[in-house]
């Protein structure tokens, strides 16, 4: 898909304080080289990660209103990447803005973006599940971390002991759900690695990197942009997910003594890294 004047439209809410959702996406897939839009779902004054008393203004009323101004003005994209939605409406609003301003030939990369280490999100409920289970038909690249993907296909999540025969009997069940391709965050086959696996079709590759220090909020929104930034830009689909997943534990690592900074990755000192790492325009 390589085309330095593609233009990606990415979907989820600002956090308006901490590294994760628009506030990451767009500075990441910008520093790639991409015309960069975003389309707000809410905005907060920080993420949830560890605040109390967040702000909120839900912005779902105002999505298709914005959408529909594009389309008068004859606006279009190449790509729509969504994270984080809050609601079952704004999964519904998906598809409609995938036929009034995602090119025939553009790419829709979704991120469940709905549950981690085996539990969903606060405010999110089965019926959430199952609608977000009912859009990955509709992507071209599908982005979940393993407790997502067991929450969609109903397979039981285990947070050790994978092995290849449990990852593939999950990436067959969401191919099942519609999925054409897949990348599934969270693997773990050996102590002291995490890893990913990309399915293209029938063909199932891995890729593993050290499993560096703590957890920190948004690193699966840093993940999804740099690998939206470098699809775009022209890697393979094995390429985007190694590129992002080195971005991710970099990112990991130059926050790690950093006490001021526990609400998320500073991966701005990684930039350089990534677009080090690029296809050349």
């Amino acid at each position: 898909m390589k085309d330095s004047n593609k233009r990606v439209l990415t979907l989820q809410d600002i956090s308006c304080f901490g590294s994760c959702s628009l506030t990451v996406a767009l500075p990441i897939i910008s520093a790639c080289g991409i015309e960069t839009a975003i389309l707000p779902s809410a905005v907060l004054s920080t993420h949830t990660g560890g605040f109390t008393d967040v702000e909120v203004c839900d912005l779902t009323d105002d999505i298709m209103r914005m959408v529909n101004h594009w389309v008068k003005e004859n606006i279009s994209f190449d790509c729509l990447y969504t994270g984080y939605l809050g609601s079952i409406r704004q999964i519904d609003y998906v598809r409609e803005i995938k036929k009034k301003v995602i090119n025939r030939d553009g790419i829709f990369i979704l991120d469940p973006a709905m549950a981690d280490n085996g539990i969903l999100y606060k405010g999110f409920d089965e019926a959430y599940v199952k609608a977000m289970a009912g859009l990955v038909g509709e992507s071209g690249v599908l982005l979940p971390n393993l407790t997502e993907a067991c929450m969609m296909t109903g397979i039981e999540y285990r947070r050790e002991d994978h092995d290849e025969a449990y990852v593939e009997e999950i990436l067959g069940a969401l191919k099942a759900l519609g999925a054409t391709n897949v990348v599934l965050k969270g693997i773990r086959f050996e102590e002291g690695k995490i890893g990913i696996a990309l399915c293209e079709g029938d063909n199932v590759q891995y890729y593993f990197t050290k499993r560096v220090g703590r957890g920190y909020h948004g690193t699966g929104d840093c993940f999804a942009a740099s690998f939206t930034g470098a699809l775009i830009r022209g890697s393979s689909m094995y390429d985007a997910g190694r590129i992002a997943a080195d971005f991710v534990v970099e990112g990991i690592r130059q926050t790690l003594n950093d006490d001021n900074h526990p609400y998320g990755i500073r991966f701005e000192r990684v930039l350089p890294m990534l677009i080090d790492r690029l296809t050349p325009c």
